[in-house]
């Protein structure tokens, strides 16, 4: 599988920008602007599952995902009336796939979790102040696109590797030895 990459992100924040803005502008006239966004939400949060597992190396769980995606996003299509709270359902299922398939840390979750935050933080005030689904949307995807920068685990390869070779000498030493004396007591007799 071919790696997630910060450029990807973005065409990924432009594409789904352009579709959203057109959708949203077509269907606001024959439905409610709070349905249809809501309708937009979950579409391109399932488009954007579906990039984030076609960049995983994982291959397993993808199919409960996706079920447990659709599950929990009918019932609060049906059963969550507040918006904002729809909204967060979707970004905290993101965010839990990305933490199972791309982190090996609790860390580098967390660090997912705050790009979460300060992305949905930056899209409601880019929606507040332009009033633009376009500029809402492409400030979110568009800050998403720097998860690829969170490390898959926050722990050091040269702490981790300077650890376990002095362990291994160690082990190596006392094993050459038991070596020595096991040899000194054979050859003795």
């Amino acid at each position: 599988m071919k790696k997630a990459t910060f450029f990807e992100g973005v065409g990924f924040a432009l594409i789904s920008s352009i579709v959203v803005a057109v959708i949203f502008t077509t269907m606001s006239h024959l439905f409610l602007n709070s349905n249809v966004f809501r309708m937009l939400v979950a579409g391109v949060s399932f488009a954007y599952i579906i990039y984030l597992f076609l960049r995983s190396n994982e291959r397993i769980g993808k199919v409960t995902v996706i079920s447990t995606w659709f599950a929990i996003t009918l019932i609060s299509l049906i059963f969550v009336p507040s918006l904002l709270l729809y909204i967060t359902i979707q970004l905290f299922m993101i965010w839990i796939m990305r933490s199972l398939y791309f982190y090996n840390s609790i860390f580098s979750a967390l660090t997912d979790l705050a790009l979460m935050g300060m992305s949905l933080v930056v899209a409601i005030w880019a929606l507040s102040v332009s009033g633009s689904v376009f500029l809402s949307f492409w400030c979110f995807f568009l800050m998403q696109a720097l998860f690829v920068f969170i490390p898959k685990n926050f722990v050091s390869k040269d702490k981790s590797e300077s650890v376990y070779p002095v362990n291994d000498d160690k082990f190596e030493h006392a094993y050459h030895a038991a070596e020595v004396a096991v040899s000194k007591l054979i050859n003795s007799k």
